[in-house]
């Protein structure tokens, strides 16, 4: 019987505790985030649903990737935060390049002499600018790196970077920028960008087929291999020649590419052992930019701490117009960075991201997707100045973060294919009369609630080159009326194609319905969206055949010149029609170059190409863009493309993050973002109120029912006594 008194009166204490215990609590019971180290501000974030495979600066091409390198690197320059159009600015140099231009014999000559063979970039590296700690950079007494191994069992113990007691650092100097480019021509680390680099840097494609013969055993020294185009002239100077002129290879000056790789840290990562646990680069990066990486568990989260080693480095003075107003600039010449972490954590579903975020969990919402069922319409409402937060977020103190991405999203012809290929009159009109069929607008306002710009040419909105209102329209699809651009009418593509020779969407000579194929990736398509597409087509009386496939099957018929009308996108790699334009130059489709080509329409044009060409090597100005409007013609003539348009790329801000201007083209932006922590703590406890009458109304049913049973006991315990 003792032992039943003693279960009821555990009974009892169990809900007291618990009700005792959430009492002394300190913040919210259901804060899904582990414990915040004290004193560190930390931002909370999300990761991408495909975490980074590749954080080597040499080989990692994917945005999601530039993400976290581009807050552990510094490339020589970056872009200025707030002001519009992009604009270069020094990043780790002391200043912008000084460009000189050479004769065949190496002599200066002046830019408008002709004859430039080579082009020289003269890179001064700031004096302050410093590696992270890093074990790689740890020496012993002798002076000696410590952490070298001769075999495996040796560094056995060390499984992450954090498990290396000591660490070090020392300054980033030229030579660091010089080692990065060798290892962009070294053919083992299968860098995407040794194709495109080869052709501009003055002795890669040597330095590259010179190492591919070398013989390996562990650790190659980068040092011991001269490379004609790089000159080391000192510890702060770095001078790298390329081909003839070739203005836009400054911006590739700007990407995680050209960020410097100390030797140092090569070498330790090629210890025996090492790759087997992922000591890699391209697992642990190591910069020297305002953060860096302290865990790396894509399963779950990557977190990011400040670099002690940053330089001193001050958020803007001056933006954009309207950055004043918005407040971007009330932070003016503060020391950056203003955060001490930032943890990103995998979150696979959307729901579980939404409700922490409105939980206050998470400072940001990451992007929001116009076609996340359900969820996007909970977050927006239309209003007079566009799109607006929907109540329920407005009175949070949620602001909405919208920008144009400078990128495309498209459906191109095969310019190959017997049907809707080829430059006769009569396949122009057919490609025109598709085109205005389909009705770019109403498909941005059903997939994707409005938040895009019908491309008028292959050049976004924010580029040099693409020109607003009537002087940037497509006549072959719109006309100007009332001043505003009007898709051609339905009447006027069924007329153009009796011309293409299929009245009524019949081949005029067999009699046969015309049907066209579309080249789809399967996880990029929903029926809802092939069912609107048969509605826009059957207006002019065109069937509709989709042809899904996985990416590996798609990427093999771009190879093989195999579609009809495929789908695409592009997302500039740096602020200039170039990297817009060079997707329908002859050269780079697949079947001329034999290559993973951009240009998957096969365009073709003589005077397209050689309009690219005059213009790639032209510097800003009225010549440049001549030869840009010469490019734009033969695009909207030829119709090239089904359709395009820009996307607008969209973000939930809590009330306590500030500076979260978007930026189109740079990712290293962490730096600039500022918490108000006691807000948010604030909001979290509001937000996250606990409803205790259960616990409370469960302990007063407990009681109810244990105490007769103990009142009757100890009655019965009495009698017997006595």
């Amino acid at each position: 019987m003792k032992s039943q008194t003693r279960a009821a009166c555990k009974a009892i204490a169990l809900p007291l505790c618990v009700l005792a215990l959430t009492a002394c609590t300190e913040g919210p019971w259901n804060n899904p985030n582990p414990a915040v180290p004290e004193g560190k501000m930390t931002y909370q974030s999300v990761m991408s649903p495909a975490p980074p495979k590749h954080l080597d600066p040499v080989i990692s091409y994917a945005t999601d990737e530039s993400l976290f390198l581009l807050q552990i690197y510094q490339p020589p320059l970056g872009y200025h935060f707030l002001k519009r159009p992009y604009e270069l600015q020094p990043l780790a140099l002391e200043s912008l390049p000084d460009v000189v231009f050479l004769d065949a014999e190496g002599r200066e000559i002046e830019e408008d002499e002709g004859n430039i063979a080579f082009t020289r970039y003269t890179l001064h590296i700031r004096e302050d600018e410093h590696f992270q700690p890093h074990p790689a950079f740890a020496k012993n007494d002798k002076g000696d790196p410590l952490y070298i191994f001769n075999d495996a069992q040796e560094g056995e113990q060390y499984r992450t970077i954090p498990d290396f007691p000591r660490t070090d650092a020392r300054p980033v100097r030229a030579n660091d920028y010089a080692y990065q480019i060798k290892r962009l021509a070294d053919p083992v680390n299968l860098s995407p960008m040794l194709g495109f680099m080869a052709q501009y840097i003055v002795g890669m494609p040597e330095l590259s087929d010179q190492l591919g013969q070398v013989e390996r055993n562990g650790w190659l020294n980068l040092d011991k291999y001269e490379m004609a185009g790089l000159e080391v002239v000192d510890d702060q100077t770095l001078n790298i020649t390329i081909k003839e002129r070739y203005p836009q290879f400054r911006y590739w000056l700007a990407m995680h590419f050209f960020a410097p790789i100390a030797p140092e840290v090569d070498r330790f990562y090629k210890n025996p052992g090492f790759a087997q646990r992922n000591l890699t680069l391209d697992w642990w990066p190591v910069g020297s930019g305002p953060f860096m990486m302290v865990k790396n568990d894509p399963n779950t989260e990557i977190v990011l701490e400040r670099n002690p080693n940053f330089r001193e480095d001050y958020y803007p003075t001056e933006g954009a117009p309207g950055d004043a107003e918005l407040g971007l600039l009330d932070d003016a010449g503060k020391r950056l960075p203003f955060i001490d972490r930032a943890v990103y954590r995998l979150e696979k579903e959307v729901l579980p991201l939404w409700t922490k975020f409105l939980q206050g969990y998470y400072d940001r919402s990451g992007e929001v997707h116009a076609n996340t069922k359900g969820f996007f319409d909970q977050a927006f409402v239309v209003g007079p100045n566009g799109l607006e937060a929907a109540p329920e977020l407005a009175d949070h103190g949620i602001t909405v973060t919208e920008d144009v991405k400078p990128s495309l999203y498209y459906y191109g012809f095969n310019m190959r294919d017997p049907v809707v290929g080829g430059y006769t009159e009569e396949k122009r009109k057919l490609r025109k009369a598709l085109q205005i069929a389909f009705d770019t607008e109403e498909y941005i306002n059903i997939f994707y609630k409005g938040n895009g710009v019908a491309a008028q040419s292959p050049i976004p909105p924010g580029i040099p080159g693409n020109l607003p209102g009537k002087a940037g329209m497509n006549p072959q699809i719109y006309d100007w009326v009332d001043g505003g651009m009007r898709r051609k009418s339905i009447d006027y593509a069924k007329q153009l194609l009796v011309e293409a020779g299929y009245p009524n969407g019949r081949d005029a000579r067999t009699g046969e319905p015309l049907k066209i194929y579309i080249d789809v990736q399967s996880q990029a398509i929903s029926n809802t969206s092939m069912n609107w597409m048969d509605r826009m087509f059957a207006r002019i009386g065109v069937q509709v055949e989709y042809r899904p496939a996985d990416w590996n099957r798609t990427r093999e018929k771009y190879l093989t010149g195999n579609t009809q009308i495929f789908s695409h996108g592009w997302l500039a790699d740096y602020p200039d029609p170039e990297n817009f334009l060079f997707l329908l130059y002859g050269p780079e489709s697949p079947l001329i170059c034999k290559c993973d080509g951009a240009n998957n329409a096969n365009y073709e044009s003589e005077e397209y190409d050689e309009a690219f060409q005059a213009m790639r090597v032209l510097p800003p100005g009225e010549e440049r863009d001549r030869e840009i409007a010469k490019l734009v013609k033969p695009y909207q003539d030829d119709a090239v493309w089904l359709y395009a348009f820009t996307p607008k790329e969209i973000y939930l801000n809590n009330a306590w993050v500030h500076n979260t201007k978007r930026h189109g083209i740079d990712k290293g932006t962490l730096k600039y973002v500022r918490l108000d922590t006691t807000l948010r703590a604030e909001k979290q406890a509001e937000w996250n109120q606990p409803v205790t009458w259960p616990l409370y109304a469960g302990t007063f049913l407990i009681i109810s029912m244990v105490l007769p049973g103990i009142t009757a006991y100890r009655r019965r315990q009495n009698a017997t006594a006595r």
